[in-house]
């Protein structure tokens, strides 16, 4: 059976650099990493003691809440997202974006489960460092 590394969610918010603000504010949460695709917030880990979460702008993929599509996305960091990705769909799921190789390092895709929640399933390819991950977002947006 394939290895679950971490678990975390991933909140889609509109203005995600407020969102980053607040959350600091108000939890005293550490950005430890923020990537922006044309000035938008594509991710952001944020730490508060031993929890992690994200933080990313709404877009067309990722509605934020009160509009069509799931405001949170949970995310499985794995060791074989294809062995994950072909237990989820065996037992029910379906595939939103399949799973392929990213330029920012991760091989992984999103699934929908049977009730609806959106789960990303991303292993490491590539490690990165988080300039070497923006520079290539940048260069993939160019």
């Amino acid at each position: 059976m394939p290895e679950i590394r971490s678990f975390h969610p991933r909140l889609v918010v509109e203005g995600g650099d407020a969102a980053l603000d607040f959350y600091t504010a108000a939890l005293g949460a550490e950005i430890t990493e923020r990537y922006t695709v044309d000035g938008r917030v594509v991710h952001a880990m944020l730490q508060v003691g031993p929890v992690r979460f994200a933080v990313k702008d709404a877009d067309d993929a990722d509605p934020a809440p009160g509009s069509d599509g799931p405001p949170v996305i949970l995310t499985l960091e794995v060791d074989d997202a294809d062995a994950v990705a072909e237990r989820m769909l065996a037992a029910g799921a379906r595939v939103v974006f399949p799973i392929a190789d990213h330029d920012y390092g991760d091989r992984g895709g999103r699934l929908a489960d049977p009730f609806g929640h959106h789960w990303m399933i991303a292993a490491r390819r590539l490690d990165l460092t988080p300039d070497e991950i923006q520079a290539r977002l940048d260069a993939v947006t160019r």
